[in-house]
């Protein structure tokens, strides 16, 4: 009973340890993949740079389009300078490709520059490696921007939310 009211170090550790799992836990299968992308684009829906920061290592090293990045702070920074420019941000996710702790990702995302008011929609295609704990460890993303008409917008759903569970996806949608 002593040990269950004074933990030692390695129990700690372990706690600590289990604490911070971020399941789905590699390697992945097909539906864990599945999760695990949706879990990303829920949260990058939120648009709030420290919830999005907590699903990378402490460590993890991001190429975004041009930029290099690594760490936490460096990708907070980031997302917040990100979606100040990027007003009414709205993003789709969908699996491509997923084996052991590597996920391939394509996305689209919709926004107005908020310097210019002009509407864009982004098309890009991420790489993935996890951690042991389900983080991720590595980020690598290609990104186009095209300018749309606001008439053009395809993604709907309330600014800041998850998109609904019957909003189609991208192989719905069939405009990539």
């Amino acid at each position: 009973w002593h040990s269950l009211w004074f933990p030692n170090s390695a129990m700690m550790q372990q706690v600590r340890r289990l604490s911070q799992l971020r399941p789905p836990l590699p390697p992945f299968d097909h539906a864990a993949a599945m999760l695990k992308v949706r879990m990303a684009e829920d949260a990058w829906n939120t648009r709030d740079p420290e919830k999005v920061s907590l699903a990378y290592t402490p460590d993890c090293i991001w190429r975004n389009r041009d930029r290099f990045l690594q760490g936490r702070a460096d990708i907070v920074k980031f997302l917040e300078k990100k979606w100040a420019k990027e007003g009414e941000y709205r993003l789709i996710k969908e699996l491509f490709a997923v084996e052991g702790n590597r996920i391939a990702v394509r996305f689209q995302y919709e926004y107005q520059d908020s310097e210019t008011l002009l509407w864009y929609r982004a098309y890009g295609n991420e790489n993935w490696d996890f951690a042991e704990d389900g983080l991720m460890s590595r980020r690598q993303a290609s990104i186009n921007d095209v300018e749309i008409k606001e008439s053009d917008r395809l993604f709907t759903w309330p600014n800041g939310e998850k998109r609904p569970e019957d909003f189609p996806g991208l192989a719905q949608l069939e405009y990539f």
